[in-house]
């Protein structure tokens, strides 16, 4: 028996380019970069990165702001971005159906532990039950589906948009809120820059972040939050809802190298993107555009070239390739999850997003270069590889 098809009915986000699909596309096709001066201070240190920090988070429907406010920031994004996504797909509210979630989440208990610490608490070193963001998410929605948190690093948004399309599937739920989730602490931004994977281009900041660019000096630190809302096509043409993009293929793999270098071999970064392709029953030929992880640090952006020549073979030269990192920054756990929009946006708006900055390419691909450009886009990869060697590669499909 073939497996029902999924589809992507709503978005919902807070990021630094928007908090709604159109404004964010917006940007994103006019590589409006958001990057700004970060300042903190942990101890008596105090250091500057260039970093792209969260607006103030809209507040949903049936809270009021000073309740809302009372939240921490990570709680807020996903609960705004999830009640939003369920909007959009016209899902919020409803109980007359099995609605799972599944989110990304990598720092959440940093983010809990720095704030408790800020206020004199100890929760760091006395446990006590503290309630997650999925568990907080899905209590305040009323959700009555499965839900389940994942930690994959960077990754962890297209495991969360695989794990909720294989429910669906399997006929676990009608309806499922995938996403992820990312607020940077002071603490992590700290760490990042200890570990020299951060740009430190402070001076001339808003060409900070450069992937695929010789000149490129590591990633730019990001924040937010993106949810997307899946379900069977038979529930979506019976409801007549309007379709963003189809869920098509997933592959994944593991480096089982290093804890933070991606792998010298390309091989398990190819199997995640041919298993991908192979999910989706399309041929790399048939792949219009790939949205690649390529944070801007020579590791990940050489590793990450050499696994899609080895994929698209002679197709290489004539298969578009952009990192919107270049814009958006890097959204560590929630990456996959924006990035999965930014395709749903070159989908949508028949348009490939650029890597800006990009002056003097490194890497011999089918660059989209500073502007964005008019394409017919039927197929979307998306790759996103995580710390610790996760690989994940997600297939969009356009819905006629």
């Amino acid at each position: 028996m073939t497996a029902p098809r999924v589809w992507i009915t709503g978005v919902g986000l807070t990021t630094s380019l928007g908090s709604d699909r159109e404004t964010f596309s917006d940007n994103l096709l006019a590589g409006r970069s958001p990057v700004q001066i970060v300042v903190d201070r942990v101890g008596d240190h105090e250091f500057r990165s260039p970093g792209c920090l969260l607006p103030p988070i809209p507040v949903p429907a049936g809270w009021t702001e000073s309740d809302f406010r009372k939240l921490l920031p990570g709680e807020q994004a996903a609960l705004w971005s999830c009640s939003s996504a369920l909007a959009d797909a016209g899902w919020l509210n409803r109980d007359d159906v099995r609605i799972g979630i599944v989110l990304g989440c990598g720092g959440e208990w940093v983010n809990h532990w720095e704030n408790d610490c800020a206020v004199g608490g100890n929760d760091l070193y006395e446990s006590r039950e503290t309630e997650s963001i999925v568990s907080l998410t899905r209590a305040r929605l009323g959700l009555r589906g499965p839900s389940s948190t994942v930690a994959a690093a960077c990754a962890s948004g297209n495991y969360a948009l695989a794990v909720a399309r294989n429910w669906i599937q399997q006929g676990l739920v009608d309806v499922c809120v995938a996403g992820a989730v990312e607020v940077v602490t002071p603490i992590c931004r700290a760490t990042f820059h200890n570990l020299r994977a951060l740009s430190r281009n402070v001076d001339n900041f808003q060409r900070a972040s450069r992937p695929f660019d010789k000149e490129r000096h590591g990633f730019v630190m990001a924040e937010g939050a993106v949810a997307h809302v899946l379900e069977s096509e038979h529930v979506a043409r019976r409801r007549g809802a309007n379709v963003l993009a189809e869920v098509a293929g997933f592959g994944a793999s593991s480096d089982a190298f290093h804890m933070i270098i991606p792998s010298k071999d390309p091989q398990p970064a190819m199997t995640a993107m041919r298993g991908a392709l192979v999910d989706a029953q399309i041929t790399p030929d048939q792949v219009s555009y790939v949205n690649a992880h390529a944070p801007g640090t020579s590791v990940g952006d050489d590793a990450e070239a050499r696994a899609l020549m080895g994929v698209f073979g002679a197709h290489t030269a004539s298969t578009p390739v952009s990192s919107t990192k270049s814009i958006t920054g890097h959204l560590l756990s929630a990456a996959a999850s924006l990035e999965a929009l930014a395709s749903i946006t070159a989908i949508q708006r028949q348009a490939l997003p650029p890597t800006i900055n990009l002056d003097d390419p490194e890497h011999e691909l089918c660059h989209i270069r500073n502007q964005s450009q008019a394409a017919d886009v039927r197929v979307v990869m998306s790759n996103s590889f995580g710390f610790g060697g996760s690989n994940t590669s997600l297939v969009l499909r356009k819905v006629a």
